[in-house]
Formats: C-alpha cells, sequence, structure tokens
C-alpha cells in the first residue's frame, strides 16, 4: 500500500516510533529525525556515577496494550525485556502523619477501604466494578478505534456505549458519588496526573484509570522504561525505519505533493509524507510557514496545558527505608495544589509529590549500597524557574521527604540533576514547559483534540500526547498505529482518485 511512499517522522518519542513500526511494516521508505541524541523524547535516561534515572515516564501500566503492540510485529513484550508486576501498587504518606500501602490484590484494597469509611470496601468493588466497564466501553469503542471526528461518535456502536458513561460530569463529582473520606477519594483519583488533569477538569471517564491501577497491575520493566523505548525502537528498525539522532528540524514547507524538510546540518528533502511527533504548537508556530496551518489566532495560548513539574534525579548513599518503589506524599487536602497549577499558577506551598525509587525493585540501576531516586513535584506550566527558585523549593522539597516520610537524603546525595519548566520547554519545545502536553479537560478529549491530519496542510500529520487517545505511553503507542491507519487511508483514497475514470 505504502511501498512507493517515503515518511519523514520528526520526533522520536512513543508516538513517533510506534508510527515509524507500523509505517514501516506497510512498505513505506520510512526515516526518523530525533533532535536530541538519544530516542525517546521525553523518555530518556541521565546515567552518571553508576546511576541510572529514567527522566520521564517511570509506571508501567495497561500492559494489554504493550502486548497488542509487539504482537502485531510478531514478537512480545518479553522478547524485549522483563516485567516485575509491584505490590504494593504504591506507598502513600499524608501530611498528617497517616500512611498507607495500596495493595496489588483489589480485595485486599477493599479490606483497607473498609478500614478508613464503614461500607467503603463494598463502595470500591462497585466502583472498580464500573471502571472496569468504562474501561472495556473506553478503550473498544473510543480509544483502540481511530476516532477522531465528532462523526466517528455518533455510529449506532458508540451511542450504544455511551449510555454506561457519563461525559459530562467530573471525577470530583462522580468519586463524591462512592467515598467520603478525603484519603480514598484521593487513592482513586491520584491517577489524574497521568492525564494532567485535575479532579475538577477532568471527565468522568477517566475514572476507568483506576481499572488500570487496580484491575491490570502497575509492573516495572527491568531495565527501567529505556529499556521500552529501546524495544520500540527495535522493531521500527526491523520493519526498515532509519533513525537519525542529534539531528534537528528547523523547516517544514508544504510542496506540491509533499512536504519538503529542512535540518539544521542536511540539505532540505522532499517527503511524500511527514508525521510529527514533535510538539503541534511547536510545529505550527516554529517549523510551518506562518499561517499554513488552518487554525485560529490564538489557538494554543487558550489551550489548558498539562502540568509542568520540578525534577530532582539523586543518586544516594545508604537506603531510603521506607520509601517504596512508587510513593506518593499528599497534603490531606490537594485542592490548593491543584489551584496553583490550573487557577492561580504559582510555586505551591503545601504540594503534593511523586517519589520513585526503581533500585527496590532494579538492583541494577544503582551502585551497591545505593539507591536511584527520582522526585517530581507538579507545577503550573509557563512558571519563572530561576537558579535561586530552584534552589530553595529544593530544600523545601528534601524537608518535606525527611518529615512526611522519615527519609531524610540531605548529607548522602553522591550525584545530582535538575529539570523543570525551561528544561522541558528548551530541550523538548514543550509550549509553556508543560512536562506532558495537552491536559485531558472535557473540552480536550475525544474529538475536541487535535486531530493526525495537520489543518489545512496536505500530506502532514500529527501523533503523539497532543492527538487521540492522548497522555500516556499507552496512549502514545496507539496513536502511532492510528496516525499510520490514516496515512494508509489518504494514500488509498489518492490511488483510486487517480484510476477512477
Amino acid at each position: 500500500m505504502l511501498s512507493d511512499e517515503s515518511i519523514a517522522i520528526v520526533g522520536s518519542g512513543f508516538g513517533g516510533l510506534s508510527a515509524a513500526a507500523s509505517l514501516g511494516a506497510a512498505g513505506a521508505d520510512v526515516t526518523v529525525f530525533e533532535k536530541n541524541d538519544n530516542v525517546g523524547g521525553v523518555a530518556g535516561r541521565i546515567e552518571r556515577d553508576g546511576f541510572r534515572f529514567d527522566t520521564g515516564p517511570s509506571w508501567y501500566l495497561m500492559p494489554d496494550v504493550f502486548e497488542n503492540f509487539f504482537a502485531a510485529f510478531g514478537t512480545e513484550p518479553t522478547d524485549h525485556y522483563d516485567l516485575v508486576r509491584l505490590d504494593p501498587n504504591y506507598r502513600v504518606f499524608w501530611r498528617d502523619g497517616e500512611r498507607a500501602d495500596v495493595p496489588a490484590d483489589p480485595a485486599v484494597a477493599a479490606e483497607l477501604f473498609e478500614s478508613y469509611e464503614p461500607g467503603a470496601g463494598a463502595a470500591l468493588e462497585r466502583y472498580l466494578e464500573q471502571a472496569e466497564e468504562a474501561y472495556e466501553i473506553g478503550m473498544n469503542r473510543f480509544v483502540r478505534e481511530n476516532r477522531t471526528r465528532f462523526r466517528d461518535y455518533v455510529s449506532l456502536d458508540v451511542l450504544r456505549s455511551a449510555r454506561g458513561i457519563s461525559f459530562l460530569g467530573t471525577m470530583d463529582d462522580h468519586v463524591a458519588d462512592y467515598f467520603e473520606n478525603p484519603r480514598l477519594r484521593q487513592l482513586v483519583q491520584y491517577t489524574l496526573v497521568f492525564l494532567g488533569g485535575s479532579p475538577h477538569n477532568t471527565p468522568a471517564l477517566y475514572t476507568l484509570m483506576s481499572h488500570v491501577d487496580y484491575g491490570l497491575g502497575v509492573y516495572y520493566p527491568q531495565g527501567g522504561m529505556m529499556a521500552v523505548v529501546d524495544a520500540v525502537e527495535a522493531v521500527a528498525v526491523d520493519q526498515g525505519a532509519t533513525v537519525h539522532t542529534g539531528t534537528e528540524v528547523t523547516r517544514l514547507s508544504p510542496t506540491q505533493g509533499g512536504v519538503e524538510l529542512a535540518t539544521a546540518d542536511r540539505s532540505a528533502e522532499t517527503y511524500d509524507r511527514v508525521v510529527c511527533n514533535a510538539p503541534l504548537a511547536h510545529v505550527e508556530r516554529d517549523l510551518l510557514p506562518e499561517g499554513t496551518a488552518d487554525r485560529s489566532d490564538g489557538y494554543w495560548d487558550s489551550r489548558t496545558y498539562a502540568p509542568s513539574a520540578y525534577m530532582l534525579y539523586l543518586g544516594v548513599e545508604g537506603d531510603v527505608d521506607p520509601l517504596e518503589h512508587h510513593t506518593l506524599l499528599l497534603p490531606t487536602d490537594w485542592d490548593a495544589h491543584f489551584e496553583t497549577i490550573f487557577e492561580d499558577p504559582g510555586w505551591p506551598d503545601d504540594p503534593a509529590m511523586y517519589v520513585n525509587v526503581p533500585s527496590r525493585t532494579d538492583p541494577d540501576v544503582a551502585p551497591d549500597g545505593c539507591e536511584t531516586v527520582v522526585v517530581l513535584v507538579p507545577i503550573a506550566p509557563g512558571l519563572e524557574d530561576t537558579p535561586e527558585r530552584r534552589e530553595s523549593y529544593r530544600e523545601s522539597v528534601l524537608e518535606t521527604i525527611a518529615e512526611d516520610a522519615g527519609v531524610e537524603l540531605r548529607g548522602r546525595i553522591r550525584t545530582e540533576s535538575t529539570a523543570c519548566v525551561s528544561e522541558f520547554a528548551e530541550r523538548y519545545r514543550k509550549p509553556q514547559g508543560t512536562a506532558l502536553g495537552l491536559a485531558h479537560t472535557l473540552r480536550q478529549t475525544g474529538p475536541l483534540r487535535p486531530r493526525h491530519r495537520a489543518p489545512g496542510v496536505d500530506r502532514l500529520y500529527y501523533v503523539g500526547d497532543d492527538t487521540n487517545p492522548g497522555i500516556g505511553v499507552p496512549m502514545c503507542l496507539l496513536s502511532g498505529q492510528h496516525v499510520a491507519d490514516t496515512v494508509r487511508a489518504d494514500a488509498r483514497e489518492g490511488l483510486l482518485s487517480r484510476i477512477r475514470p
């Protein structure tokens, strides 16, 4: 179908690599251009002094999506990396001294919930039944299918499915129907951090994430998420894709029957089609000629972006008990933190934070007698992160970990790196320095997210977290498959139009 097509892919995040694999399998001549020295986009790695840090995603969720991706190419995840199922899924420390382990077994999780609120165990069972239904409907009818237009949502099977899901309510209102205890509400809503939203602006559809957590399980790929990046790249290369790292695309120019692509160190070349895995705002503002994309003035400025992040990558001497592989440190009332992200942007005074210690599961990521620790604090995109502000916040974060989890990291740090708004903006071209992309608000979900076809630009396509299905590694893998389907459909239509009398 695509044997005569040359296709360039701008960016090598999970979406770009997935698209490269699928388009290569369809017979296209695929070339991937990555501005940084390593593939993976935000999913990168720091290696220093015997420590290894995943710089981006660190949760392996929705294993079925990975299995289906690799199966499409005659392989499976375990051919590339070993998976460990975590138990507990994560540990939580609340600011008032309360602590809880959230177990992998939903039945044991129900006992935990019951200990906080009479009847909450049974409520969790009902909630997870509804979450599983939402997952099956959402994934099978909306996510796995390449539905990007409003008309795709009015087919009879979709309308039948929509009866079981409320698109209009918020997660906060939905969860309140099941639980009164604020801690329990937090435990079933924390996954919103992976979608870049808050309980107050994310549709109740995303209750399906609780099934992802409790029903499908939380895993860790030995070697970290970069082991998954390497595996997806290997599949793409096996399908014929050529990957150029350290090669920044500087210009895209639509031409008759193709798109001209220029890089900083190579002469411009024209490709039959181009798929962009770079942030869409960057593509339309910086790479295309002004006014090329058919969007209204100020479109990208009016979008709601997912949080940025203050990141600490710490190589620590000695143990870090009682931190788990995944640990959450939460204020008892987190509304103020979400307000500083979405309503009144500022550095949170009482933040929710996430601590990842992969060395608890994978001893190869740290030297003997040491631990690899990554700290993430979601913050508003667009904040000014001066060196003075970052240093001050570092002290606040380390003090919070010492007080809330009882783990003093200061004085034991062998190596340290940081990332914040400016790194996401400069290294990854993320608008406003978001760490993720467009948030999953009601107005930026489903057909209201940007589509795979660039508006007004023939033969230019988009893939990744700004498009359908959205944010997260599994979603980006699916996005790559969806954009390949879209390209194949356009190529087929073009062929038909040429042979029609």
